[in-house]
Parts: C-alpha cells; sequence; structure tokens
C-alpha cells in the first residue's frame, strides 16, 4: 500500500512538472550523482596554489626603454562573442602596434589544441598577431606575464618559474562569481600576490581596496562608439531589449527574469527582445534572437527604447554600446558603479524587479522617447578604447622598464 501511494505521488508530480521539469529533475540527479559541479571550475585541483606568495623572482636588469618587449597573456581559449576575451584580446593588439610581441598561453584542465584555438583566434581576431601556446608546457622566453583571471594567476605562479614581471588585467571582482566557499578564497588569494595589479574602472579599485586594502592601477572602461550608433534616418522605437546569461550568476538572470515578467504585466503592448543565451522560464511574449554580431546588436538597440544591462562584479560594457545607438540602458545600481559610467543618460535602479520594470516603464512612457534617444548616443559620440589599451601599454612598459 505504501508503496502504492509512493508511486501515485510520483506520477502526479510527473504529471505536474511536465515532459521538461522531469528532465531537468533527473539531470538534477545526475549532476549531484557524478560531481558535475567541478566541470564550473576550468583548473584542475593540482594547479591550485596552496598559499599566495609574498614574493616572486623578478630580472636582476631591465632592458632599455624603447627595446620591443616580449609579454605574455594567460587566459582560457577565447570564444567568439566572449566580451572578456575580446576586451583582453584589444590590449593585446594595443601592445603589438606599439612594437611589442605578444603570447597567448592557453589553458584547458581537459587539454588544449593549440592548432585549433590558432585557428579561431586568426578567424575571429585578425587584428591578433598573437602566438598561441599550451600554458601546461612552461611560460618561457617573455619579459611580461600577464594574468587575465584568478585560474591564470595560480598558473602564472606554478608554471613561470623564471625572473620576470608579473601583471593581473582585472575585468571583474571575480570572488562574487561563486557563494563564499572554496572558489571564493581561490580567486580572492589571487589580489595578494605580488602582481602589479590593472583594474578596468574605479568600481574594481574600490573593491579590491576595501577587501584588501590594496591599490592597482586604474585604467577606463571602452566603448566601440564607430561600431554603434543610431539608426539613419530614425526609426520608430518600441519595446526592450535584455542580454541573456542564464548560466552566469553575475549577469542576475532570475532578477532580469522578473523584471521583464512585471514589465510585460505593466505594459503588455511593449515588445520584449532578448538575445545571448536562450532564457529560461521567461513565461511573457518575447522574441530570442540567439547570438548577434555588432551590426545585429546596433539594428536591435537601434529601433527598441531601453535595454535591461545586469552585472554584478563590474559594469557591464553593454549599457554603454547600448546607449550609443540610442538605447536607453536601465543598470542595477551599486556600489561605485556610478564612478564607471557617470553619464546622465543611465537609469540606475535598485536591485529588485519592481524597481528595475519600473525604470524600463519609465523608459518607454516617456513623451519625448527620440529627443532623450538622440541625447545619449551623442553623450558617448566619439568613445573608444583607445584609451583603455593606451594606459595598459603604459603600465606595462612602466612595470618592465622602471621608467
Amino acid at each position: 500500500m505504501v508503496a502504492s501511494r509512493k508511486l501515485t505521488a510520483q506520477v502526479r508530480r510527473a504529471w505536474e512538472v511536465g515532459p521538461r521539469g522531469v528532465a531537468q529533475r533527473l539531470a538534477q540527479r545526475a549532476y549531484q550523482a557524478t560531481g558535475a559541479a567541478e566541470l564550473r571550475l576550468n583548473l584542475a585541483l593540482e594547479d591550485h596554489l596552496t598559499d599566495a606568495p609574498c614574493s616572486l623572482p623578478v630580472p636582476q636588469e631591465r632592458p632599455e626603454p624603447g627595446t620591443p618587449l616580449a609579454v605574455g597573456w594567460v587566459c582560457t581559449p577565447p570564444t567568439p562573442g566572449s566580451g572578456g576575451h575580446t576586451t583582453l584580446l584589444r590590449m593585446v593588439a594595443g601592445l603589438e602596434a606599439r612594437g611589442h610581441s605578444c603570447v597567448l598561453y592557453l589553458y584547458d584542465k581537459d587539454g588544449l589544441d593549440v592548432r585549433a584555438a590558432t585557428h579561431l583566434l586568426r578567424t575571429h581576431w585578425p587584428e591578433v598577431g598573437a602566438v598561441v601556446r599550451d600554458v601546461s608546457d612552461g611560460i618561457a622566453g617573455v619579459d611580461a606575464v600577464v594574468a587575465t583571471g584568478w585560474e591564470s594567476a595560480h598558473l602564472i605562479v606554478k608554471q613561470a618559474a623564471d625572473p620576470l614581471r608579473r601583471l593581473y588585467f582585472i575585468q571583474d571582482y571575480e570572488p562574487y562569481f561563486y557563494g563564499r566557499g572554496a572558489e571564493y578564497e581561490f580567486a580572492a588569494m589571487t589580489y595578494r600576490m605580488p602582481f602589479r595589479r590593472i583594474a578596468l574602472g574605479e568600481m574594481l579599485d574600490g573593491i579590491i581596496q576595501a577587501e584588501t586594502g590594496l591599490h592597482s592601477d586604474v585604467v577606463p572602461f571602452g566603448c566601440d562608439s564607430a561600431a554603434y550608433g543610431p539608426p539613419v534616418p530614425p526609426v520608430e522605437r518600441r519595446g526592450v531589449v535584455f542580454y541573456c546569461r542564464p548560466d552566469f550568476p553575475r549577469r542576475g538572470y532570475q532578477l532580469a527574469a522578473l523584471t521583464l515578467i512585471e514589465f510585460h504585466r505593466l505594459h503588455p503592448d511593449q515588445p520584449i527582445h532578448v538575445y545571448g543565451a536562450p532564457p529560461r522560464g521567461l513565461d511573457v511574449p518575447h522574441t530570442f534572437h540567439g547570438r548577434l554580431s555588432p551590426a545585429q546588436l546596433n539594428e536591435l538597440y537601434g529601433r527598441t527604447v531601453a535595454g535591461l544591462a545586469m552585472s554584478f562584479t563590474n559594469m557591464t560594457l553593454v549599457a554603454e554600446e547600448m546607449m550609443a545607438a540610442g538605447n536607453i540602458p536601465v543598470v542595477n545600481d551599486i556600489d561605485l558603479a556610478r564612478l564607471v559610467l557617470p553619464n546622465a543618460g543611465v537609469r540606475w535602479a535598485a536591485p529588485t524587479a519592481g524597481a528595475l520594470a519600473r525604470q524600463l516603464g519609465e523608459a518607454v512612457s516617456a513623451p519625448d522617447i527620440e529627443q532623450r534617444a538622440a541625447a545619449a548616443a551623442a553623450s558617448v559620440t566619439g568613445r573608444s578604447w583607445q584609451p583603455t589599451y593606451d594606459a595598459v601599454v603604459r603600465i606595462i612598459e612602466e612595470e618592465v622598464y622602471g621608467t
């Protein structure tokens, strides 16, 4: 009898959640049983450091200022559409334009296909001439090496035995990628390592200073305003757009989904556009566009009124790109974020679905949508990444040359 009632209850639950719910529950059990959570970290256990070093060997002599340098960058294999990779590869291109050579030391704990990674780099970032190597073969023959994420900071200590200069190009406060546990601490310890830190924006510098008491060199955010701009001639704007990354907690997907559901309740006549990864559980009418090129994104931004630009570990690049096309970004308000984007056209909102939805609603209900769009685009005209990689190049040269 007990077994019969249990079976009946299981059948009832399966009926209630449907095929998708059943599949999710089976996947969850398999995830837990197989330890698949370990796949989230692209760093083998043996490549983690047991302590943060207080000092590391540096060269006794410095090259003459103006001598072409060899600079290594340690990162995961670049993937098309990755904003983080695109930003760091802009820095690589900036160094190469200055006459220096670069090496990309790539890492994949499951093994790296250097030939395939090189082909992908040449295809999607043809402006970058860097040599591609497997960091597991060691780091040597460079004047400086740059960490680009917490995993790469561990790898540099493990793999760079020769005296050289070490730097850390930081785009997010990466401990916030995780709950407060081992992963959090593995990431946090890297900011105490004897690397020269380069923080992208004042927000990161403020967080690192608050957590460690240490200052970083700050370089400004850039925006490719040559790739983004308002439509010519102007078109009627309607609706909102959202960059969707459900698998990245820092992108606040669940909060964004609730926001869009609430926005649709308040403004059911306004279309909702989603791009990036497929949304989950977004049970309101929307158009999913998948991954878009910058030109396609610009077209979408140019015909929508506002955009939901979410990030919790640094300011998102999406906000300023939206503005360049005349789209009004609605951004979750967090400490120090306004220092990075001090623009009157941004709509800041408390990180609640109600507050974010109200800001989207006010944007689509404004009586002067076209005037606001024109003002937003004009506020970022001429912006580029040139000041950013000029600053990064200067810092790397200063660290190596000693001037």
